[in-house]
């Protein structure tokens, strides 16, 4: 596991710039979207540097999680907020962008069918993630199975109050379920990008990177990952015990080694 802690605008460049390296390598590969407010700096230097000439028309992607019972015209329905942060800003064909649909009429059908539709496209090659303050990822909850594939999870009350601000500040308009993928879907991806800023995620960052492995810190699994890398601002990683070395290891990083 890497660790870099830097400012915020920083951390977007490099998340991006390791999207980017990936995609000059391997054009078809298939990326892993987040959505919440962590990848946003990432989503617009990623549309920068299409503006630039960095194509996405050979390259597909899954989202993490999406509520259910949102219609689908929702503003806050994670489809849409996709389309509206990343996938309209660069040249993704039509149908790449794939995610779970929270509004099947089979919902556990509708998770099996996503999960062969990831390894169907051969699995993902960079997923980017955020992390809760209660340390979940996707839509993991504290209690999730470390072994967990897509499926349907409700919802804790912090995370619905965490995310009520998108919802006009309201627990009550929040869903109370989501389809998500599981720790064990998004541990298949071959690189783990994390992005956490501020002082909120700073107990979570620590639990991720120095504390157990456990289902009660669902994202405490990533340190079972061979290639995961966690981008953190000074805020987030202000509960790191070894943040010294962590930022001694990173300024000491052979020029050719990329995340």
């Amino acid at each position: 596991m890497e660790v870099v802690i830097a400012p915020g605008d920083e951390l977007a460049r490099l998340a991006a710039e390791a999207i980017e390296t990936l995609l000059t390598g391997r054009p078809q590969a298939v990326l892993g979207l987040a959505t919440g407010s962590s990848p946003l700096k990432v989503y617009d230097e990623l549309a920068r540097r299409h503006k630039d000439g960095l194509s996405f028309a050979r390259a597909r992607a899954f989202m993490l999680d999406e509520y259910v019972g949102l219609p689908d015209d929702h503003p806050e329905r994670y489809r849409n907020v996709i389309e509206k942060e990343i996938a309209s800003r660069v040249d993704f064909a039509p149908g790449a962008v794939r995610g779970p649909d929270g509004n099947a009429a089979d919902l556990a059908r509708a998770c099996a069918d996503y999960e062969e539709a990831i390894a169907a496209a051969g699995g993902v090659d960079l997923q980017l993630l955020g992390i809760g303050t209660d340390g979940h990822i996707a839509f993991n909850e504290p209690g999730s199975s470390l072994a967990s594939r897509t499926r349907i999870k409700t919802l804790t009350r912090q995370t619905r109050q965490d995310n009520a601000r998108f919802f006009g500040g309201s627990v009550d308009d929040v869903p109370r379920h989501c389809l998500t993928q599981g720790l064990a879907t998004i541990m298949s991806a071959r690189h783990l990008v994390l992005l956490a800023t501020g002082r909120a995620k700073a107990e979570a960052v620590h639990q991720l990177v120095e504390g157990p492995v456990s289902a009660m810190w669902p994202a405490t699994i990533m340190q079972l990952h061979p290639h995961a890398t966690i981008l953190v601002d000074a805020a987030a990683a202000s509960r790191l015990q070894l943040a010294d070395y962590y930022r001694e290891t990173y300024a000491a990083k052979p020029e050719w080694q990329t995340l």
